[in-house]
């Protein structure tokens, strides 16, 4: 054990807490409603809260780190933020019977060095301004895009489970989780190009483009067939992309738990770049490259901060999605009334109202008011997660004061 005395006591201190957290019956309660949602028969809009300033959140130290192994100090990290959470802003988050800890698995996405240049207005926080050097010029450059990999650390992982079944025992259960794959590459080519390269490349040489995107599809593929003989994937979380992901029909039947399969888990794509561009540029260059890759998945949840209320019907053509989100770009009255009736509408209220000058509390309930009622006049399946929150301005009460907001708006 390489943990102290002290440490242990913290870690095992914390484990009780999340236990009797974890018993209450609200969680099995939450768990249920969520069910609802995903097998499309919403009891009511469901509510998550993700990606949170952290080091704009503590009051009164508890959230303040005490361990200093990396894996454990992870977890204790973890620990904390979970009481935090249901302590204070709950909304519909559901804490787990368990305590999940995260393999020890060295990921290497393509093996690109990249070059950025970071301008930080608040140097605690991880939200910053980025400029990105151009790394793909020419057809040599393409050879820069290695296959990426993904390897267990199997010796680790044994001393992480021996310590974790003294750490625990007698306290709480655990499970050893995963990884949820992000298979936004495009958010990838961002980096390896910067923002305005990638459009004016898409312009100039599109066959270039292409070129890059067949290249890192290839090597998206041969990692999920690398993952799956390893069974790296993920079925103890339950959230992808900050959305809970309870469903029926997943993992599988027949599914080892401990060596799931992609068929077995959720995955989440994404295409940011594409805000700024048309809805044929998301059909030529993001459809049939993402369609090799969903099919390998039991679920997909797609989007994030894009706007994609002007191209659901090329959305659709994508197999395996379940979610869509609907961003604070999005029309969201548009998108409530063009999505598909098979996807659940995952609405992204404003994070910018929480992290204005001033947090005007009617304007927030005004804004959650009107996508449900949009999703409500059109039938729609809805999920709201407040994320992609940079800033409250160091008054972690304006998200506790948005979840009491929220609940009672999805419970009116």
């Amino acid at each position: 054990m390489t943990l102290s005395s002290k440490e242990q006591k913290i870690l095992r201190e914390l484990a009780q807490k999340y236990m009797e957290i974890a018993v209450l019956p609200v969680q099995r309660e939450k768990k249920a409603l969520w069910q609802a949602l995903n097998r499309l028969q919403m009891q009511r809009p469901m509510l998550n809260m993700d990606q949170i300033p952290w080091h704009e959140m503590d009051v009164d130290g508890s959230l303040v780190n005490q361990v200093e192994d990396p894996y454990w100090r992870n977890v204790e990290t973890t620990l904390r933020r979970t009481i935090y959470r249901f302590e204070h802003m709950p909304v519909d988050m559901v804490v787990e019977p368990y305590i999940t800890l995260y393999r020890p698995i060295v990921y290497d996405p393509y093996g690109m060095q990249i070059h950025v240049d970071t301008i930080r207005l608040d140097q605690k926080n991880d939200v910053a301004a980025q400029h990105f050097t151009n790394l793909l010029e020419t057809e040599e450059d393409l050879e820069k895009i290695k296959t990426p990999t993904a390897t267990l650390l199997a010796e680790d992982e044994k001393r992480i489970i021996q310590e974790a079944e003294v750490l625990f025992h007698g306290i709480a259960p655990f499970h050893m989780a995963g990884m949820t794959m992000h298979l936004g590459i495009w958010d990838s080519i961002t980096q390896w190009m910067g923002v305005e390269n990638c459009y004016i490349e898409l312009m100039d040489r599109p066959a270039f483009m292409h070129a890059i995107m067949e290249r890192a599809t290839s090597g998206m593929e041969s990692l999920i067939d690398n993952m799956n003989r390893q069974g790296l994937f993920d079925v103890y979380t339950n959230v992808c992309h900050c959305s809970y992901t309870y469903l029926d029909e997943l993992p599988t039947p027949g599914c080892d738990p401990d060596r799931p399969q992609s068929k077995d888990v959720w995955a989440f794509g994404l295409a940011q770049l594409f805000s700024s561009v048309s809805p044929d540029i998301t059909a030529e260059f993001e459809v049939p490259y993402m369609k090799r890759i969903f099919s390998k998945f039991g679920a997909i949840y797609y989007g994030c901060c894009e706007k994609l209320d002007d191209r659901l019907d090329i959305i659709a053509q994508m197999p395996n999605i379940h979610k869509v989100s609907c961003s604070p770009w999005s029309n969201r009255e548009h998108f409530a009334a063009t999505l598909p009736k098979q996807y659940i509408m995952s609405n992204k209220p404003n994070p910018a109202l929480v992290g204005a000058s001033v947090m005007d509390e009617e304007e927030v309930r005004k804004d959650i008011r009107r996508t449900i009622d949009a999703a409500k006049r059109n039938q729609v399946n809805l999920e709201l997660i407040l994320k992609d929150i940079s800033t409250v301005q160091y008054e972690p009460q304006r998200l506790w004061n948005w979840s009491r907001i929220a609940l009672e708006e999805v419970c009116r």
